[in-house]
This record gives C-alpha cells, sequence and structure tokens, in this order.
C-alpha cells in the first residue's frame, strides 16, 4: 500500500512538472570552448530566472549550454550569454524555443535533466569556492599547467574536461584569490608548453553550476604523508646479528653435550 502511494506522488509531481514547464521557453547558447561556455552559462544564471539544464558537448570544441525557464527570461538569459561568447570570440551560436514541442524534449534529455537536478537539489559542499578554468590544445600543455597551478596557489585540481579538437580543460577550485594566482601561473606555463586556448574565473558560482559541473570521484581534503622506500643499507645495519648462547652461562651437562654434538659434525 505504502509502495503504491510514493508511485501515485511521484506521477502526480511528474505531472505538475510537466504543466509547469508548458508555457516555458528552452534557451541554447554555442561556443568553441569549454571555458567560454561556463562563464558564459554562469551570465545566463545571473542575469534572468532560468535553470541550467547542462551541458553538449559535440566534438571538434563545440559545447551548448542549455537553459530552461520563461519565455521573457530565457530571451533574456540568451541575450546575455551572447554577448558574454561574443566577448570571449568564442561564439558559434544561438536558439530561443518558446514552449518545444513534447517530442522535441523526449528525444532530447532535457527535461529528464532537468528532473533530476530538481530532485537533487542544489547544495554543494563547494559553493563557496570560486572556479578557475584553464583550456589547452593538447594533453601535455594541460597537465603542465595542472602542475604550475597546484604549486602557485592553495587550489585544488577538481576535474579535467576534453571537448574534441585536441582542446583540454582543467578545472580547479580554491578562494578568488588563489585562483586568480593558480590560473596566471598556469597561463603562463600552457603557452611555455604548447598552446592556450582560453581561460576563465568565475568568483561565486551558483548551485546550478556546481551541478553541471564535472568533479573528480575522490575530492582530497588532506595531503598524505608520502611515503619513502627504506635504505637497504640501513634495513641491514639494523638486524641483529645471530650469536652462539654462551656455554658458561648454561648448565655443565647440557654444555658436554652441546660440545660433542659439535664435535660429531666437525
Amino acid at each position: 500500500m505504502e509502495t503504491s502511494n510514493q508511485h501515485s506522488l511521484s506521477t502526480i509531481r511528474k505531472s505538475r512538472r510537466r504543466d509547469s514547464l508548458k508555457n516555458t521557453a528552452l534557451g541554447l547558447v554555442s561556443t568553441s570552448s569549454f571555458p567560454a561556455i561556463v562563464g558564459t552559462a554562469d551570465m545566463m544564471l545571473k542575469s534572468a530566472g532560468v535553470h541550467l539544464v547542462g551541458y553538449e558537448k559535440i566534438g571538434s570544441g563545440q559545447c551548448t549550454a542549455i537553459v530552461r525557464g520563461g519565455i521573457a527570461d530565457v530571451r533574456l538569459a540568451v541575450e546575455a550569454g551572447v554577448q558574454t561568447a561574443e566577448q570571449f570570440g568564442q561564439l558559434v551560436s544561438s536558439l530561443v524555443i518558446p514552449r518545444p514541442y513534447p517530442n522535441l524534449e523526449i528525444v532530447l534529455p532535457i527535461n529528464s535533466r532537468l528532473s533530476k537536478l530538481m530532485e537533487e537539489g542544489n547544495q554543494s559542499s563547494l559553493s563557496n569556492l570560486a572556479i578557475g578554468l584553464v583550456e589547452t590544445r593538447g594533453f601535455p600543455a594541460m597537465v603542465g599547467a595542472c602542475d604550475a597551478m597546484l604549486k602557485a596557489a592553495d587550489v585544488h585540481l577538481a576535474a579535467y574536461e576534453k571537448i574534441g579538437a585536441g582542446l583540454c580543460t582543467a578545472i580547479i577550485r580554491g578562494t578568488v584569490a588563489n585562483v586568480a594566482v593558480a590560473v596566471e601561473a598556469g597561463m603562463f606555463e600552457a603557452e611555455r608548453i604548447g598552446e592556450l586556448n582560453a581561460v576563465m574565473v568565475i568568483p561565486r558560482p551558483l548551485d546550478e553550476m556546481e551541478n553541471t559541473l564535472p568533479l573528480a570521484s575522490c575530492w582530497i581534503e588532506h595531503r598524505e604523508p608520502l611515503n619513502m622506500p627504506v635504505n637497504v643499507e640501513e634495513q641491514v645495519a639494523e638486524i641483529e646479528v645471530l650469536q652462539l648462547p654462551d656455554l658458561s652461562q648454561i648448565p655443565a651437562k647440557f654444555a658436554e653435550e652441546v660440545n660433542e654434538e659439535i664435535w660429531k659434525d666437525e
């Protein structure tokens, strides 16, 4: 009975979500860089009352941010996103679809993503940390940039993203000041090793931004001490040398038996 009630409640909630999304619009802005699309999505969220559904990566470095909300809000958000992407010089295209047809939503994973975000909530343990992104063309340049950023400031490497065309993005987290210093160090190192494509610093990301960004499965809070191998010579020096027992300290009869055994062996 309880299971049936839960199923009915879930069905009611889903139908309410569908009804609430009937008079909404779909907004899409596409860029040719992952840091640019993250910065664009951040501006879209902060400029209007929209929800960030997620990102769609189609290869060749192209990424699309998908937002959902009221028609007026989506138009305003897309306009702000286009302006932001143009400032980065990374705009590819944009689109606003008022009241998208249900068949479109079934084929595209739009409603399912939005429903999942609503069910999971928007709380994040990383919400107080700034986001830094450094995108390079080539994996070695990104790895070198990661190493330089981690050594330059107190930041954590959260994840990295690949979007095709040889473009890789390192994502770091930390305070605004530390992220800014680290990103600058990563830029110089990436240019030294290979090609730097784009950078981005987001001081105060919103909760929906947190939920759509890739994060490392293991978040290292404290550095573990490095266990160096022990010197073999030190190990040998610490081994106690096996010594024969002092025969003067044992009973005479037992000492005679031991001496006889030794003569027999010889």
